[in-house]
């Protein structure tokens, strides 16, 4: 939520802007952090749908791709010794996406300054994630950026081709749906009409199944119109829908619930939730602050809450996979939990960690082979079966109204 606010800075001049925050203290305590006394704050008025579609840019961002290349540049210009203003100033000269060398741009100017580079980072979080500043500022006290930027491409770079693989998973059935019920609306509106005239000129009894398409099709010149201003209500209210706290947890929970894919997409979590933790704490991270940083880039809220319940036990003196053991055999199978354990015993969580990224990262990918392995035929069987039931049902009366004759 955006939140308005009013204040002065440490030298009495007045300042005003917009910060996003869950709640009216998150926001308070983000812009007392800036240094800034606040005089008023408010929620700032939500948008209309037309209007944030009319402002929205379909250009304006930056891709996981373009990330880790830009990671991989600053890592190279630090081994080398460049400065950090340099390395920015370059960058933004350098930038082909405007939206992207404005950014670099602007962090440049707050490098110079005086803020560090984890701040100026985090100033835009459409481009760089919590989890991104957060190693960032680790690199800094540590004095290892340039390794930092290295661990931030390469774990940007495999998280980007996991979650591209699944989701290009989707893409391809989704695509024969769209195409079967393309097929199927012509086919009704403009095909069927046509030959149930001939069926009603020959005066034959019709089957059941012939007169149940011919109704439908005559339902669908009539009222489909409607039905598909109907559908785009129903779909605009549900988008709005999904947009509350309730109704993106129950998004959420549908995405664990469906089968197959919902293990599918367990695993992709767990996965997130491994590579993640596995890459802070071997940064020198703390563990509370690792789970709070996980909960907010895992991107799923079943998980999320999860993750704030271990933060919670955690702070309480309970060990990590005591919480995480609390939602087995469920959401966190007994074996993730397992190996957290024998990593909290050993102290060799970084490495554990590690290995159970590795497992369910091969889980997904054998996951995601077979699904499309399996799906692509079944969807053209079934598209192959709807097309052969719509043509039967109106060409076999045609047959027997001209072997009669």
């Amino acid at each position: 939520m955006e939140f308005k606010y009013e204040g002065l800075d440490q030298a009495g001049k007045s300042q005003s802007g917009v910060i996003n925050a869950n709640t009216q203290d998150g926001a308070i305590d983000a812009v007392q952090r800036k240094g800034i006394t606040i005089t008023s704050i408010t929620g700032a008025q939500e948008k209309s749908f037309m209007e944030s579609f009319g402002k929205m840019s379909f250009f304006e961002g930056v891709s996981s791709r373009n990330l880790v290349l830009l990671s991989r540049q600053i890592a190279t210009l630090f081994e080398a010794q460049v400065s950090a203003l340099r390395i920015f100033r370059l960058l933004a000269e350098q930038a082909d996406k405007p939206y992207l060398r404005q950014v670099l741009a602007q962090i440049s100017d707050d490098l110079q300054g005086g803020n560090s580079i984890s701040v100026s980072l985090a100033k835009h979080p459409k481009v760089f994630s919590s989890f991104y500043t957060n190693m960032v500022r680790a690199g800094e006290e540590s004095g290892k950026l340039d390794q930092t930027f290295l661990f931030l491409a390469d774990y940007i770079d495999r998280s980007y081709e996991l979650t591209a693989k699944a989701r290009n998973a989707l893409i391809y059935p989704a695509f024969i749906m769209v195409t079967f019920v393309g097929v199927m609306v012509l086919m009704l509106t403009v095909v069927i009409p046509k030959i149930g005239g001939i069926l009603s000129d020959s005066g034959q009894a019709l089957p059941l199944y012939t007169q149940i398409i011919l109704g439908f099709s005559t339902f669908l010149i009539d009222y489909g119109i409607f039905l598909l201003v109907g559908l785009i209500v129903s779909g605009y209210f549900i988008w709005r829908y999904v947009q509350t706290p309730v109704g993106h947890l129950a998004l959420s929970r549908l995405q664990l619930s469906v089968p197959y894919i919902g293990q599918l997409y367990q695993k992709l979590f767990l996965a997130r939730i491994a590579d993640n933790m596995n890459v802070m704490l071997g940064s020198g991270i703390a563990m509370v602050r690792a789970l709070e940083i996980t909960a907010e880039v895992v991107e799923n809220d079943v998980y999320e809450a999860i993750m704030r319940d271990a933060i919670d036990s955690v702070k309480g003196g309970a060990p990590l996979s005591q919480a995480l053991a609390r939602y087995s055999p469920g959401d966190v199978p007994a074996i993730f939990a397992q190996m957290v354990q024998i990593g909290e015993e050993t102290g060799e969580m970084g490495t554990l960690l590690e290995r159970l990224a590795k497992f369910y990262n091969r889980e997904v990918n054998a996951a995601v082979d077979t699904l499309v392995s399996l799906i692509e035929p079944a969807l053209i069987v079934a598209l192959a079966l709807g097309v052969g039931f719509l043509l039967a049902a109106v060409l076999l009366p045609i047959y027997n109204t001209a072997s009669a004759l």
